[in-house]
């Protein structure tokens, strides 16, 4: 029989808390995966599940779910007084990647599973009430920052499969439940490797071709430059000239993908909530929001932060359609990712940066009704006119590399049998375009390997220009009012022109063309346009 002191010792031996290994998981800021160390303290006493280290609310509710899943698996916590820590715990966790690690952290306290099973394994994944493993976001980056910290093991959802085993040197597995991951660890059955996706038809393949354009020699030689050179494209034209049929062709002709590309663009599709059974995107994206959408659907936004339209084009093609009816605020924040290549959201607490550096291509009509300029009568009056101009800013403008002027197609044209040039033929010019600006980038050693964003230093090097290219650079500031900011575009346009024709020096002639491709004082006005 225990006396008073024994027996008060015997309680508080059975009071003291069990400390389980801690389980690794990641929260998302942006594009960056933070890793997450879920520390669990339990005991026996009143029940309880604590969870705290900043969870917001959708980790908050991980404690209904975790406590379902784990009923499923025969696992009661009614009689525990669970804590769980997520840390540092200054660092807001937030998504529903948190419930598998949380689970298993709570059964190593209670002695369910191996106190050493979970080192070194990285677990991703949201619990239904059932015990099933669901699809969680940006399996892709948190996979890539888990290798980077020397994880050698991770555990996901089976959805998620096909977008893990895109990322080498970590071995990823996947459970389609709870009470799977417990064989697993238990001795039981081993869970399956992620295995990669079938090639999608659908990442290979386009229906649209260039073949298709009837006329319209001009716009289809400024989207050859666009594609070849990273450059942003504006075209001005009336109703039914075909502008968004030539901007639906253009990823059609710009090269595929490298593989860091890829793996950039899936794993901004892969925090977007995009890739549900997918793995890498191989087919550079095409977005073409609608002109009603807000700044932060464009640039990005919301709680937790996700990429906006102009992040999902990322090394692909963003088109703008109807560019002059977006809000002036939309507008004018394209300015700095224009110029930039990414996108900045600052919070109270973080700050997360995306990359944006998709192809831009936007299509303005040259007044309200769409018809100025055009044979068909404007019913618009000068003020009505200038006021609708007035919505797209010199600045902005001037950010935009290549305006082309699109005007009325022909009967002639419409009907003749002769098909255009097809998208293949073109894409294979642009092909050995990007690859002489690759092999320049890395033998010169220059900052980009796109001739859009070179910068002046970079192009005295590769582009120097001669007496009479530099003769006619200055009648150009001098007569069309060009900016510093224009006269460094022409001479990256006249860069891709060389590049097209093979030639290794800039001749005045790709200047001369190069100057033809920017704005003049009236570029919004097709028949002035063609006039110049």
């Amino acid at each position: 029989m225990l006396n008073g002191t024994a027996l008060a010792k015997s309680l508080a031996m059975k009071c003291i808390a069990k400390r389980s290994p801690s389980a690794v998981t990641v929260t998302l800021i942006g594009l960056d995966a933070c890793l997450v160390r879920v520390e669990v303290d339990s005991g026996r006493g009143l029940p309880a599940f604590h969870l705290v280290g900043l969870p917001e609310a959708c980790v908050r509710e991980s404690r209904t779910r975790v406590r379902a899943a784990m009923r499923h698996v025969g696992i009661e916590l009614n009689e525990f007084a669970i804590t769980v820590n997520l840390a540092p715990a200054d660092l807001k966790k937030t998504g529903s990647s948190f419930d598998l690690a949380i689970a298993l952290a709570v059964m190593c306290a209670l002695d369910k599973l191996p106190s050493a099973a979970l080192e070194g394994t990285l677990l991703l994944g949201e619990l239904s009430l059932s015990g099933d493993l669901c699809a969680v976001r940006g399996v892709l980056p948190a996979l890539i920052a888990g290798r980077a910290e020397g994880l050698r093991r991770a555990i996901v959802p089976l959805s998620n499969g096909a977008e893990a085993a895109a990322v080498p040197g970590i071995e990823t597995r996947t459970a389609a439940t709870l009470a799977a991951v417990v064989a697993h660890f238990t001795g039981g059955a081993a869970l399956a490797l992620a295995e990669s996706a079938p090639p999608s038809a659908d990442n290979d393949v386009r229906l649209e071709d260039f073949c298709e354009v009837r006329g319209q020699h001009a716009a289809r030689r400024i989207l050859e430059l666009a594609a070849a050179g990273n450059h942003n494209v504006l075209m001005v034209g009336p109703p039914g000239t075909g502008k968004t049929m030539l901007a639906r062709r253009l990823p059609t002709i710009m090269p595929p993908m490298t593989a860091d590309e890829a793996l950039r663009v899936t794993s901004i599709h892969s925090i977007a909530g995009l890739l549900p059974g997918h793995g890498l995107v191989r087919r550079r994206p095409f977005r073409a929001p609608h002109h009603t959408l807000s700044a932060p659907a464009l640039f990005g936004g919301g709680c937790p932060v996700r990429p906006g339209e102009m992040s999902l084009a990322h090394h692909g093609c963003l088109f703008l359609d109807e560019l002059l009816e977006f809000r002036r605020n939309v507008l004018e924040g394209m300015r700095q990712p224009l110029e930039d290549g990414e996108v900045t959201i600052c919070r109270a607490r973080h700050r997360a940066t995306f990359p944006a550096r998709p192809l831009l291509v936007a299509a303005v009509n040259p007044c309200p009704c769409g018809y100025y300029g055009s044979s068909r009568r404007c019913g618009c009056s000068g003020e009505q006119i200038h006021r609708y101009r007035s919505r797209l800013s010199g600045p902005l403008l001037d950010r935009i590399d290549l305006h082309v002027a699109l005007p009325a197609s022909t009967i002639e044209e419409l009907q003749s049998a002769a098909a255009g040039e097809s998208s293949s033929a073109i894409r294979d010019r642009v092909v050995r375009a990007r690859q002489r600006q690759r092999e320049r980038a890395e033998a010169l050693l220059t900052t980009t390997p796109y001739n859009a964003e070179l910068g002046a230093r970079d192009l005295d090097r590769i582009a120097p220009t001669c007496s009479r290219s530099r003769e006619l650079l200055r009648r150009a500031m001098e007569q069309l009012g060009m900016s510093a900011r224009g006269y460094t575009k022409v001479r990256r346009i006249a860069r891709t022109i060389a590049d097209l024709d093979e030639s290794d020096a800039v001749s005045v002639e790709h200047i001369a063309e190069a100057i033809a491709c920017r704005p003049l004082d009236r570029s919004l006005d097709p028949a002035l346009a063609h006039a110049s």
